[in-house]
């Protein structure tokens, strides 16, 4: 089977279930909202980076890429639909390419256009205090923010189809990143700067220190998602549907 059809029915999948579209339009909502209000608040901090703050509000905000991602793969393993899914497409590689094909795009589209509307909402708040950010850091935070959120996305999809469960993902994930990342993102120099969310969320700074810089940081997190994907892969080829 080509991979266009199988393309178009995951799409189709994507469209139909409700909580899908929901999750990435909590995406676009929370970022936008948690950015703007960081505009407005004060900017005295010695430490402040007027670019981190105008789009800080991924940092709540990547939970629902997280989640869209985790459903999407999730709802597979629900009332037997993976069963007539490898059913019509009984290569599992090819399906699960185009499932995270029909994942990666969207979240990649509405991560880019999240990212420019929570930049355009904290800077009209932040004002005189946004000035010395350059056109190209702007282009950089925005590009890399849309990035990051899709990778974010496809790593959740790596790991249910890996644990097969979105609850579990959720889960796993969801304290990981509000809880042990936080804990420990002031460490810098140590297996800190490799976690998935932080060293993607160097692309969202002005400045930044440690070893990774604002692309090989993105580059770790592609590398996290890769290896999720993988597992994940591997996690359906060798168990029953």
């Amino acid at each position: 089977m080509e991979l266009t059809p199988v393309l178009r029915s995951e799409w189709l999948k994507i469209r139909t279930l409700r909580s899908l579209p929901g999750a990435l339009l909590a995406l676009f909502a929370a970022t936008t909202a948690f950015s703007a209000i960081a505009g407005v608040s004060e900017t005295s901090d010695p430490g402040f980076d007027p670019l981190f703050t105008s789009l800080s509000g991924v940092v709540p905000g990547q939970i629902a890429a997280v989640s869209f991602g985790a459903m999407a793969v999730s709802s597979e393993f629900q009332s037997g639909a993976l069963r007539l899914s490898l059913a019509a497409v009984p290569r599992r590689g090819r399906w699960f390419a185009a499932k995270a094909a029909v994942i990666a795009v969207p979240a990649l589209l509405v991560g880019l256009v999240t990212a420019l509307a929570a930049l355009l909402a904290a800077r009209a708040g932040l004002g005189t205090a946004a000035d010395g950010l350059g056109t190209g850091e702007q282009v950089r935070g925005v590009v890399g923010c849309g990035v990051y959120l899709m990778l974010m996305a496809l790593f959740a999809a790596g790991l249910a189809a890996l644990l097969r469960s979105g609850v579990a993902t959720l889960s796993l994930l969801i304290p990981f990143i509000l809880v042990v990342s936080f804990v420990i993102g002031d460490a810098t120099g140590t297996v800190a700067d490799f976690l998935p969310d932080k060293a993607g969320q160097l692309v969202l700074r002005e400045t930044y220190d440690g070893t990774l810089g604002p692309w090989s940081g993105l580059a770790v997190t592609a590398l996290w998602a890769a290896a999720a994907l993988l597992a994940g892969a591997w996690s359906l080829r060798r168990r029953d549907a």
